[in-house]
């Protein structure tokens, strides 16, 4: 397999791991009947979360989060173009999500459930980087921000909805 390809395959696995778990969340969590007074302030974190991944996305950017982490892992670095890519790819699944929540759409579930998870990941991630690199890792700064929008976002979805099993 080509370097570049494999590198854009296997960089980002983690996140492999956290589609699973949100793509389980989706499907053994049935949402509540909930009101647009239930649902959009969850809506408005959401939105919130997703600016400031804006914000941490150019974090990363700016600094070359795109060369130090697939080196990192041991992998060629990704071009600055796929980064940008990948990462506008991301956000406008996130925005679809939202619209898919506020329509009442089961699947639109999971982009929400992934950048849940994803942000809390980034607030444990970026600062593990930091420690086994000795010093700053790209994203660092912006990385305690999502975390905390995380956390609640995950507490929020969680009360919106209920295990298949109840």
């Amino acid at each position: 397999m080509n370097e570049n390809v494999r590198s854009m395959v296997l960089g980002p696995s983690v996140l492999y791991g956290v589609a699973i778990v949100a793509l389980v969340l989706t499907v053994s969590r049935k949402p509540e009947p909930y009101s647009d007074r239930q649902i959009d302030p969850v809506i408005g974190l959401y939105l919130v979360g997703i600016a400031c991944q804006c914000l941490h996305f150019t974090e990363e950017f700016v600094t070359r989060f795109y060369v130090r982490a697939p080196e990192f892992l041991g992998f060629v670095a990704w071009s600055s173009e796929f980064f940008v890519i990948f990462n506008l790819c991301w956000i406008a699944l996130w925005l679809l999500g939202a619209v898919g929540i506020k329509s009442r759409i089961r699947i639109a579930f999971f982009p929400v459930w992934f950048f849940a998870i994803g942000m809390v990941g980034n607030a444990v991630w970026h600062p593990l980087l930091c420690l086994a690199t000795g010093g700053y890792f790209p994203g660092l700064f912006t990385s305690p921000f999502a975390g905390i929008i995380g956390v609640i976002l995950l507490s929020r979805l969680s009360r919106l909805t209920r295990s298949e099993k109840d």
